[in-house]
């Protein structure tokens, strides 16, 4: 299904007051990946509904501005999140010279799983349900570990990602899958919505009105943080 968004609504004025609460626990980790070390930012709200496990796009990590807005809006609603490195310092030091790693979707996909194997045995999240953010070819990663891991993916969303990297295993991803688009990105528009043919029933593809490939802007990144925490909250509720 495809269907146009038109961007959040401010609260009004007969809505409840929002209640304190204590703020998320947050911290530092090291994530074994083979031989390396993977450093991420762990993000538990108080009684977490979930944890998703977000894939960072080429030349992004765990400090990247937009995924940590993401995050932050994820926490308000209720999840934990885990921005990780995907690659170590090293190999992000010779990706920017050479782009040798930021294709390697073989490679970013196992680095994903190792998160995942990670995260369910961490006792902060090891009882939390688990979910996926990618974005960019973070996505087509994500949903290459999903199809790897259908028992323990709820749920799968995609901000501008590349899913045709990933298109032999986007039949086997069992998670409903949320893939956002903006509608002034019309490569990328065209490849997500060849994937969703691919994915299954429980899959959406929501386009975001003058929004580029960035979602920089005004109101566009809002708009792809609050479509990805109502599917969050919706698939890892029930």
């Amino acid at each position: 299904m495809e269907t146009p968004f038109t961007g959040p609504r401010p609260p009004g004025r007969g809505e409840p007051e929002r209640i304190e609460t204590a703020p998320p626990h947050s911290a530092t980790v090291s994530i074994p990946a083979g031989k390396f070390k993977l450093t991420g930012i762990l993000t538990v709200p108080a009684n977490a509904l979930g944890l998703v496990l977000f894939a960072h796009g080429s030349g992004s990590g765990r400090l990247s501005p937009r995924n940590q807005y993401v995050a932050s809006v994820l926490n308000e609603a209720g999840l934990a999140t885990l921005l990780a490195d995907l690659l170590t310092a090293e190999e992000d030091a010779l990706d920017a010279h050479t782009r040798a790693f930021r294709f390697d979707i073989a490679l970013l996909a196992k680095r994903m799983s190792d998160i995942t194997v990670w995260s369910s045995g961490n006792p902060l999240t090891k009882s939390l349900s688990m979910a996926y953010f990618g974005a960019s070819t973070g996505a087509a990663a994500a949903l290459v570990s999903a199809a790897r891991h259908p028992a323990s993916i709820r749920a799968v969303v995609s901000r501008g990602g590349r899913p045709d990297l990933a298109a032999g295993l986007l039949p086997l991803v069992r998670a409903p899958t949320l893939l956002i688009v903006g509608d002034r990105d019309p490569e990328v528009l065209q490849l997500n919505r060849q994937a969703l043919e691919k994915l299954n029933d429980d899959s959406r593809l929501d386009i975001v009105p003058g929004a580029t490939h960035l979602f920089e802007e005004p109101g566009a990144l809002e708009s792809v943080a609050r479509l990805s925490a109502d599917w969050f909250v919706k698939h890892m509720s029930s």
